[in-house]
């Protein structure tokens, strides 16, 4: 097992004051409802979010506030989540309660849907704060590049759910 940092158990609100704020946004071709059973699907997260090999639910169902899942990622990269929102076919939100990077201070995603004649919208922000001097030097070099892979994802979800 490798070892763990703990991260800042941050809410709600962290996606709105984070130092370092990716918001992307994508129409989708598929209902509220179904774009739940895809997110809530942990085979489905590696086929559209590359950065992640594996998702598992480490709580029981049915999914709500605190329930937890464990996400690995490249570069041996592991996140012990916990929810922070669930309201199904609308809103979700999860944080880091622990991760194996040192590098990560704290960090959250929320997931926002509405729905649209022909689907729904979903706004995605991931939020970020880097350790240390060298972490925020990277997240500022590496942002427009991490904009732009995260905007990808997005894209790689409307393929995968078309």
């Amino acid at each position: 097992m490798a070892k763990t940092y703990p991260c800042e158990r941050v809410g709600l609100d962290f996606a709105e004051t984070a130092p370092f704020r990716f918001v992307s946004t994508v129409d989708l071709p598929i209902t509220p409802e179904q774009l739940f059973e895809v997110l809530a699907d942990a085979q489905s997260w590696p086929q559209w979010a590359s950065v992640i090999t594996n998702v598992t639910w480490t709580s029981p169902e049915p999914r709500g506030v605190g329930t937890t899942r464990t996400v690995s990622m490249r570069g041996n990269i592991v996140g012990e989540e916990e929810f922070l929102a669930w309201e199904p076919f609308s809103h979700m939100a999860f944080r880091f309660n622990q991760s194996t990077s040192n590098a990560i201070s704290a960090f959250a995603e929320d997931y926002r849907v509405v729905p649209t004649s022909d689907g729904c919208h979903l706004t995605w922000v991931m939020a970020m704060k880097p350790s240390g001097f060298a972490g925020r030097l990277g997240m500022t070099i590496g942002q427009p590049v991490m904009g732009w892979l995260f905007q990808r994802f997005l894209h790689n979800l409307r393929r995968y759910v078309s």
